[in-house]
């Protein structure tokens, strides 16, 4: 039943007959007149939650960035997006490459700090080479290797210490513009969608504090500002303990910072090519899969790590200092949900194991590329990292109403995202206070979830009496991929007396194995990886697992947050493929095997 507005309306039919002159009539709809209309037999036609996830990259740098231009990428942003959007294109060295499938969206977030300035270097431009630090850069750029690699480090730390040595508004602005009518060209609502985004990026001491910040609007807006604002954080792992430090500048956090904090940086980036910043085997001794792609050895400057470090480093441990804060100050400054991006230098997004081509230009697919190296101790000079331990990884993955600027920036706002090291997995959990355990194999699985509880980044609040969280999940593998190994969910909690617990409980696993009373499973999923032959195949794990869960040791005073991990079996890594495809015998403390997996955003408990 549906009531008219409260107006009269005059309809005029035109009715035109055979050889006869055309007829008017008028038929007048009274005011408050109710028009009967039936309930819709579609079941689909009120139904307003997500129904789709999009997979893309947040964290991309054409030859635009300097630390990519200066040392060998010669694509521009045009050539990221076309590859994005699927086209097969050429390396910067000339090798053919293209994505199993187009990414669903992508953020081409060049360095704000000298935006465009290796362009300029490239082609030799007049005004920058009449100034000594043009002509500096220029002879580094020109040299290659390390000594374009260090010329980058230093120009970084210019903007550190807010001394550049050049700088041209007038360059930075049409720059900028030239970077947000690219985006526009490449951008197609409901097909594919073109972020404006940039990277900012502080690194005081060597700490990586860098964001990438992304915009909602289109060229209107964007044009507006010159690209110098925060957003989402990433590489907590190379920041030595300062990123979640529970001080700002050596005072403690206030409520005003914890506020501003959460407002403007909603997500973090755990896993990308500089290792995974998910956990820590250090702070989760009883957690066998955390010790997965970690970077540890200190900060982007080459400066080591200290002990008490990595617990401000890691998200699981900065959720757990969150909700400390949030007892403490009223407010979360960590309230962040989770994604993966990829922190290319190629202007290619390339996260498969299989078809990874590296993250700086001289790290393409080649015989030697895993003896390259990273980052050097500034005390002693030895080599830090190397490249055989950077990760295939990562994505972004965004549960949105449509492919559009516009329900892509909502829902990474909401934090109803995840991440993934590298494939599609797609994901999904719900929590509640009512949900029964055969619930989660419901055709409506997800419009019950959202009816009678909220998704991931959503809350818990004011705990029914008597009742505990109870949560469904869903997981479904790649259809390109692996099959799935298990679905546990990671619970982290604050005790009364201010100290901070987590716990693993397996919730799904695959291939019939069981789930013991403590919550987990001890079998081992196996492995059917033929490292010589860099392959494998699904005869174990399921494509899908489904979960449900209620909290056994739920206490209704106690703050908590919980998310969704989901592993996938062994697979080859992309040292692997590197050493059939090249015939090398790697060296024996080189991983050749992978577990890859997704995380979601939490969901919070606030009593």
């Amino acid at each position: 039943m549906r009531a008219e507005p409260a107006v009269s309306i005059v309809l005029v039919a035109v009715i035109f007959g055979l050889g006869s002159p055309a007829v008017a009539q008028e038929w007048t709809l009274e005011k408050d007149q109710v028009v009967e209309e039936p309930e819709p037999y579609s079941p689909y036609v009120d139904q307003h939650f997500p129904q789709r996830v999009f997979f893309g990259d947040t964290h991309h740098h054409s030859s635009l960035s300097m630390d990519s231009g200066l040392i060998g990428n010669t694509l521009g942003p045009d050539v990221s997006f076309r590859f994005a959007r699927g086209e097969e294109m050429r390396t910067s060295h000339g090798q053919r490459v293209r994505l199993i499938r187009p990414l669903d969206f992508l953020v081409v977030s060049d360095h704000a700090e000298y935006l465009g300035i290796a362009d300029l270097l490239n082609s030799a431009d007049p005004t920058l080479l009449a100034t000594e630090a043009g002509r500096k850069w220029y002879a580094a750029m020109k040299a290659g290797g390390e000594a374009g690699w260090d010329m980058t480090i230093e120009i970084s730390n210019e903007f550190t210490t807010g001394e550049p040595s050049y700088r041209d508004p007038k360059t930075e602005r049409t720059v900028w513009e030239r970077v947000v009518d690219i985006a526009s060209q490449y951008n197609e609502p409901g097909k594919f969608t073109a972020f404006n985004g940039y990277e900012y990026t502080p690194a005081p001491g060597g700490n990586n504090l860098h964001r990438v910040v992304v915009f909602r609007d289109g060229p209107d807006r964007v044009k507006q500002v010159l690209p110098f604002i925060l957003a989402i954080p990433h590489n907590p792992n190379l920041s030595n303990g300062v990123m979640f430090a529970e001080t700002v500048n050596g005072k403690a956090m206030t409520r005003d910072y914890a506020e501003r904090r959460a407002r403007w940086e909603p997500l973090l980036e755990i896993t990308q090519m500089k290792g995974d910043s998910e956990a820590h085997p250090l702070l989760s001794p009883e957690d066998e899969f955390a010790d997965f792609e970690n970077w540890d050895v200190g900060n982007l400057g080459g400066f080591p790590k200290e002990d008490g470090m990595v617990r401000y480093e890691y998200a699981r441990s900065a959720l757990q200092v969150g909700i400390r804060l949030e007892d403490k100050l009223g407010v979360n400054p960590f309230k962040f949900g989770m994604i993966g991006s990829s922190d290319t230098h190629t202007s290619m997004s390339t996260m498969r194991e299989e078809n990874f081509f590296g993250k700086l230009p001289h790290y393409e697919p080649s015989a030697t590329r895993y003896k390259e190296m990273i980052l050097r101790n500034i005390q002693t000079g030895e080599v830090m990292l190397s490249a055989w331990q950077t990760g295939a990884s990562g994505l972004a993955a965004v549960w949105a109403h449509e492919n559009t600027r516009e329900s892509l920036f909502d829902a990474m706002t909401r934090k109803e995202v995840y991440a993934t090291t590298g494939g599609r997995i797609t994901v999904r959990v719900f929590a509640g206070w009512s949900f029964e355990p055969d619930e989660v194999q419901r055709p409506d699985f997800a419009a019950q979830g959202y009816a009678r509880g909220v998704p991931m980044g959503g809350d818990l609040t004011s705990a029914p009496s008597g009742a505990a969280p109870t949560f469904m999940v869903r997981a479904l593998r790649d259809p390109d991929g692996a099959n799935l190994d298990r679905v546990q969910i990671i619970k982290g909690w604050l005790r009364a007396d201010g100290e901070t617990q987590e716990r693993i409980y397996d919730v799904a696993v695959s291939d019939g194995r069981e789930i013991g009373a403590d919550g987990r499973c001890k079998t081992p999923v196996g492995s059917t990886v033929d490292v010589p032959d860099a392959s494998y195949t699904n005869s174990i794990g399921d494509a899908l697992l489904m979960g449900y869960w209620k909290d056994p040791d739920f206490d209704p005073d106690e703050r908590a947050f919980y998310y969704v991990r989901v592993i996938e079996i062994p697979t080859p890594r992309w040292t692997a493929y590197d050493a059939k495809r090249f015939g090398i015998e790697m060296p024996e403390e080189i991983p050749m095997t992978v577990q890859d997996r997704a995380y979601t955003s939490p969901i919070w408990y606030t009593p």
